[in-house]
This record gives C-alpha cells, structure tokens and sequence, in this order.
C-alpha cells in the first residue's frame, strides 16, 4: 500500500453528469407548467352530465400532482459515492495494533419459530466472521421472546463459530454465512490455489450440515412446550418461561478468556441479551429492545459504533464494516454524520420479481436523491451509527440551539443541551477525576433526568471514543448490564423521546432517523459493488401486503402524532426543505389510497352508466392531455437513465404502488385513524396453506386475508365495466365506438396495473380461493347494479323525460 494514500480522502462524491441531470431537471419544471395549465383546464371545463364523476377525477388528479412533487423534488440533485478501503488501511492500520475503531453490531430477535434460528445462527457467523480486527468487533444478540431454543441455538452457533471463523479467513471466502456460500451455484475452486483448500472445504460442510441436524433438533424439540416449562442443563428453570414476566438475562458466549477458534486465535464478542418483562410495563417492541442493547453495549464494551441488522440480514460483504469506516472515521466527511445506511438487497426472489419485493426504484433512486441533500432515510436495518448521535446530542461543528428550540422542536433533550459545553470540557479532563468526585459530577450534571440511574452508563456516554472507564470494576459490569434492561429504568427519562429509537409509531426506523435530521445531522448512502448486507424477502401476495401494511401503519401513526414532519422541527432551521419534503412524502404516501381507489373504479362506473369525466376534448385541450402524457413518459425514461436501474423495474414498481395503495395503504389508513380516534388496534391474521414444491414455491402460496378484498373487487368491476362497455357499444351503434375508446383504455390501465396482484390469486395452477370470488363478484355486483339502477348523475330533466315516457312504443 502507498503510504501517500494515508493523506488521501477516503472517500469521494461521484456527481452525474450534466448530460442526464439538466435534461431530467428541465423535464421536471416542464411538467410543473404542464400540470398547472392541465389542472385549469379540467377544472375550467366540468361536464355537467356526470358533475359528481368530473369532481371525482380532479380532486384525485390534484392529490396526484401533489403526491408527485413530494416525490420528485427531493431528487433534484442525487450522488453517487466511492470508498477507498486500501487507504483507511494505511491510515489506521490493520490487525492487533489497528486504529479502527470498535463497532458493536446488534441483531434482534423475538419468535424463533416465525424466525427460523437457522437463518439467525447464520447472521450471527456471518457477524463473527466479518474482515474486521476482531478485538474490535463484539455481537448482541437481543431476544426479546426470552426463548430457550433461541438462548441454546446460540450456545451452539458460539461453538460451531470456532471452526467457521478461522475458515472464511483462511480462505477469503464471501460470503461468510454458510447456508448461502454452500448453496451458491458457482465453481468454488475459482482463485482458490491453496493446496488444503478442497480438503477443508468438504470437512467444513459435512461440520455445517451436521451443526444444521443439532439446529433442526433444537426446534423440533421446542415445538411442544412441556407443562412444567423449560429446564436448563444444570436442572434449574428456565427464566424466560413465561415471555411476559421474567427477569433479565445476559450471557456472553464469546469474547471471554479461553474463548479461542481452533487455530487459538480470538474471537470476537457474542453477547446473549433478554430484556426484563413485567405485567403493567409499555416495553416498545422492537424500538425498546434496541434502546436496551444500545444500554447493555455501553456497559459491556461502548464502541462508538453501532450497527444493527434484522436477524434474517446476514454480511454479505466482509468489508462491509470497512466501508461504513470510510464515512464514519474520515475527518473532513464523519464529523457531521449520524449513521451511514446501506441498501437493502435479498435472496430468493423470482426473476420477474412479480410483487417488487427488491424495491429496486426506492433504493437506486430515491436514496440516492436524497443523499445529495441531508442523506438517506433509516430503514431500520444495515445502518451503521455513530453512537453519540443516538444519544441526542448534535453534530459538534453546530452549536448549541437554544433551550426553547431543543424542548419545543426536535433537538436535544433540555438536560443534556444545557450542559453540553461542560460535557466537552469535562471529555478532556474526566481521567483526572478520582471515583467520588466523578460520581458527584455526574450527579451534579443531573444526567439521571435524560440517561436513567445508572452511573456507569452515564460516564460511559461521556467517552466520545468509546471504551469501557478504567474506574468501573469488571467483576460488576454484568451486574450493571442487568440494572440497565431492567423494565423501570427508562421510567422519567427521556429514552424514546430524545434519546435512543423513537417511540411512538411501529415504524420506528423512520421517527429515529427524522429526529437525527432536525438536529443538523447528516446521514450517508453506502452502496458498495458487492452488497453489503443480504436478506430475506416474503415472497407470496399475502406476507407481501402484510408487510406493505405494517409500513403504511406506521407511517399513518407518525402523521397523527406531535413528530409530523408538516409541523415538527422548526425550531432550529436544521432540516433542509427539500429533506423535509422526503419525510412528508413518508408519511402522507398512504392517504394516496382513497384517490387512488375513486379513479381505479372510475373507468369502471364511467362504462356501466355510459357517462365520462372529461368533456369533448378541443384542440388546446389535446395539446395539454398529450404534453402531460409526454412528460411523465420523459420523466419516467431521464429518471432510468441518471438512475441505471432498468424499465422492467421501473414497472414493477408502478405495479404494486397500485396493487398495494388499493390493498394495503387503505387498510393502514382505517387502521391507523380508529387506532387515534377510538383507539382500536386492529389486526389481520393471516391464514397458511401447504405450500407446492419446488423453486420459489413459496410465490404460489395463498393465505388468505382481508386485504385481498379491494383489489380484487377493483379488478372484477374493471372486467365487467370493459363487457358490459362492448355490449352497449355493438348494441348503440358505430357512433359510440369513439367514447368508448377513452373509457376501456383506462380501465384497461387500471386491469394492466393489477395483472400481478391477479397471477397472485390464481396461484400456479390458476385456483382462485372460493372466499376471494365469493367477495368480490357480490361486492362488484351490487356495486354495479347500484350504479346502474340509481345512476346518481342523471339530471333532472332526463328524469322527468324519462318518466313521461310510459308507452311500449315511446
């Protein structure tokens, strides 16, 4: 390595060229024009024979239009980065004496029979294996179902970890999860010279798969819980037999003197963690599971890292820490910033990717625009954060904000932001300090208000660099870890509020990630060659929208709350507009539903009733249908370009942003306002069936739910509005032909936006469920008939001309 590459950047902004950004930008503006002389014209030109469907369509198109800008804006001006590993090697070093910094990841668990401990076990070596010093490296685990088969898989992941770790480093093997590098379909021997190679190999996967026999027993065992409750090797019960009432629990596995691989080298740190439960305690989910790790780690080893993972998110780049590095440790890029995110990438999905489960437009496109303004969004796993920014503290290069702001808006807690110019003088000079004086210190700083009662927590949230304090005696730090998980201790502090994952929303990735940008942070957008982190996707219709639905909860939770972005975080000025414009887009996406429904049925109502929502069109007014059809297709195209992401993509993605907005984003709505205003929290269960064999079986399994309800009601009115369109057309004559175009091009819009949501109910052998037909063909006829029989839109006179006419002959 050049020794000048320790003086270089490591990192750099790639901007895009001029040639694909200004054309896309001057596109934007142009539909901006388009669309305001478009929104006049509909609105200037009602038709008075259906005034309820016109005023149906504008109110949509106009929501449309809105929606569009709070999506189109915030990627004015999108980056792209480039790391430089080999010169964060010759800046710090590499090995024993390194000068990275130490990085705790956190992986969080709650059942493992819905999250397989395999697929668990696998993130975790994936973890313990990672190309990183391993003094520096130390694993949590949090279950937060207290289940013994999670604690004794892990017991059996530490030991396995002693084979599996010193062979992917032996070997530079990637990725280092076994159950993906032995399923690869790939000649393993490529680059692989050395002599041993072949022999260790096959020994190492005879290990995994009988480790995989010792696994599948463990939850084969757990299926039927004995009646006197779990018993622990040593014949002592198990503590977490009742999930809901059971003390906290600790164990460390790995990282212990004597805990060595079998080539006698170390290990990194694994860390078993179960937060305390009692009845009558509000424990968070999964938002409070983390704020205990980021508590325990503190008190255990206080890397000034953290990155966490979803237990089904395995490291599929072994440099990935590294990369995260060249952000967070290089001096002129990672003062300011908070956390560095990496997309979201994953297995097992089908080709055509029929439910755009990869989300390929979000992650190339949207996070990209907006890391060239304040950076990405957190999505709640595959984020590295610094930890002091978890703690609510500001970037330093900003000063303070006044006391009014930090307590109106969304700054730092009170406490901690009147004292903060201490905190720093006290960073230098606290070693100075003997126990007592220390301990008085803190007391007199009043941290307890916003950090709780835990004094070796507090002076380790005062260690900018981390590490655990030289006073603190290690025989207690077990003892201290257990005080900080315990369910009282973040009573009357400001954990939730200020510090740590928010609460207040099921999708607490989007509140922390927020309150981090209203301080003036910056995030940052990783996307290395190789991804960095690999998941699992649900690939079915039904986990698919399941998913989607928790999502939309969330984001629906947020706008009725005081975090809105609409009116939260003023205060300081910190947040950039057109970042917050991309937090407004999170939150009001699934209000898009209601229009979205009206205008996917209009085409339908417009056939049965032979009315339409737009006038005879005139010359102007084919010049501004076809300039706003113009540029959304131009748009579309310079957006594929900048973006490299292809149009097969770009089309699933504006497939089930219908399929979802008309399933999963209305229910979230209902969901969401009878949770605020009576508060009703209402679930959707889903029911399984057996699943086929063979690849991706898992695509054609169908389970049903009510979500499945609106959508498929949308697409059989559409089917039966294009009939029904055709017969009164043959039986009208060739006048009618020309209105009738209009009206099946758009259903048939809204039939092609569906197509996928319809392969999904028929299933591989095209088998729809009887209760889906039942639903939506009574749901489709009676709407239907209603329409037809009332038909709202009549005038008065055609009624009384209509009556009039009483004889067979009129």
């Amino acid at each position: 390595i050049n020794l000048t590459d320790a003086y270089e950047p490591l990192s750099r902004i790639i901007p895009i060229s001029k040639n694909k950004l200004t054309p896309y930008r001057a596109v934007i503006i142009m539909r901006l024009v388009v669309l305001g002389l478009f929104f006049h014209y509909r609105i200037t030109n009602p038709v008075d024979s259906a005034f309820g469907l016109w005023l149906t369509s504008v109110i949509c198109e106009i929501w449309f239009g809105f929606s569009w800008i709070l999506d189109q804006f915030p990627k004015w001006c999108p980056v792209n980065r480039e790391t430089y590993v080999d010169r964060l090697i010759a800046r710090y070093g590499d090995g024993e004496d390194s000068g990275l910094a130490p990085v705790d990841f956190f992986v969080s668990t709650v059942d493992p029979l819905k999250e397989p401990p395999l697929i668990t076990a696998n993130t975790v070596l994936s973890i313990l294996a990672v190309d990183y010093p391993v003094e520096k490296i130390s694993c949590y685990v949090s279950d937060d179902g207290a289940a013994m088969l999670t604690f004794e898989s892990l017991a059996e992941t530490a030991e396995f970890a002693r084979r599996w770790v010193p062979f992917c480093k032996k070997f530079s093997i990637e990725p280092r999860t076994p159950e993906f590098y032995f399923s690869q379909k790939i000649d393993y021997l490529k680059d692989k010279i050395h002599p041993s190679f072949v022999k260790e190999r096959r020994a190492m996967k005879r290990d995994y798969e009988e480790f995989k026999v010792r696994i599948n027993a463990l939850v084969a065992k757990a299926q039927k819980t004995p009646e006197e409750g779990w018993v622990m090797q040593d014949g002592t019960p198990w503590p977490g037999n009742n999930s809901r009432d059971h003390p906290g629990m600790i164990q460390v596995f790995l990282g212990e003197t004597g805990a060595r691989d079998y080539d006698g080298n170390e290990l990194p740190r694994l860390v078993y963690v179960s937060r305390e439960k009692r009845p009558g305690y509000q424990h968070h989910k999964k938002a409070g599971a983390m704020n205990a790790l980021v508590r325990v780690s503190a008190v255990l080893t206080n890397a000034p890292y953290i990155l966490n993972l979803d237990c089904d998110h395995y490291v599929n780049n072994s440099k990935a820490v590294r990369e995260a590095m060249c952000f967070m440790m290089d001096p002129s890029v990672g003062r300011d910033v908070c956390y560095v995110q990496f997309p979201q990438r994953f297995d097992g999905i089908d080709r055509s990717d029929r439910y755009a489960n990869r989300n390929v437009v979000f992650f190339d496109v949207n996070m990209k625009g907006l890391d060239g303004i304040q950076g990405p969004v957190y999505v709640g796993t595959g984020c590295c954060f610094y930890r002091q920014a978890l703690y609510g503290y500001g970037p330093p290069s900003l000063p303070a904000l006044p006391k009014s702001s930090a307590c109106s808006f969304c700054c730092c807690c009170c406490p901690k932001k009147k004292v903060e110019k201490t905190e720093k003088e006290i960073l230098v000079t606290f070693a100075d300090y003997d126990e007592y004086e220390r301990s008085m210190l803190i007391s007199q700083m009043s941290f307890e208000k916003s950090f709780g009662q835990s004094s070796v927590f507090i002076e380790s949230t005062l260690m900018e660099n981390g590490g655990v304090p030289e006073s603190v005696d290690p025989s207690t730090l077990i003892k201290e870890a257990i005080h900080v998980i315990s369910c009282g201790y973040e009573e009357k502090t400001e954990w939730g509020k200020e510090l740590g994952w928010i609460y207040g929303s099921v999708t607490e990735d989007i509140l922390t990630g927020f309150k981090m940008h209203c301080r003036g942070w910056r995030s940052i957008y990783c996307m290395p060659i190789r991804p960095a982190f690999k998941g699992s996707a649900p690939i079915n219709l039904s986990d698919r929208l399941h998913q989607v639905l928790r999502w939309a909860l969330g984001s629906v939770e947020i706008f009725f709350s005081r975090h809105c972005p609409l009116w939260y975080g003023y205060g300081g000025g910190r947040l950039r507009w057109l970042q917050r414009l991309s937090y407004i887009n999170t939150i009001v996406y699934p209000f898009t539903s209601v229009p979205l429904v009206a205008y996917c049925c209009l085409p339908a109502i417009c056939l049965l009733t032979g009315k339409f929502i737009i006038p005879i069109l005139s010359n102007a007014a084919t010049i501004w249908f076809l300039g706003l059809f113009t540029s959304i297709i131009l748009t579309s195209v310079l957006e594929l370009r900048w973006s490299g992401i292809g149009i097969e993509d770009w089309w699933r993605n504006e497939q089930f942003w219908v399929i979802g907005g008309v399933s999963a984003h209305l229910f979230a709505v209902f969901q969401g306002i009878l949770k605020m205003v009576i508060g009703l929290d209402t679930n959707f269960t889903v029911t399984s069936k057996a699943a086929e064999d063979g690849d991706f079986a898992e695509l054609y399994v169908f389970k049903w739910t009510t979500v499945l309800i609106p959508p498929t009601t949308i697409l059989v009115l559409n089917l039966v509005g294009v009939v029904a369109g055709f017969s009164d057309a043959l039986n009208s004559g060739y006048e009618s032909w020309g209105p009738l175009f209009g009206k099946v091009f758009f259903a048939m819009w809204v039939i092609m936006h569906l197509y996928p949501f319809l392969k999904g109910l028929m299933g591989r052998q095209n088998r729809t469920p009887t209760i889906v037909i039942l639903w939506s063909v009574l749901l489709a006829s009676v709407f239907s008939l209603l329409w037809v029989k009332i038909d709202p839109f009549i005038t008065g006179a055609e009624t009384v001309a209509t009556g009039a006419c009483s004889s067979i002959d009129c």
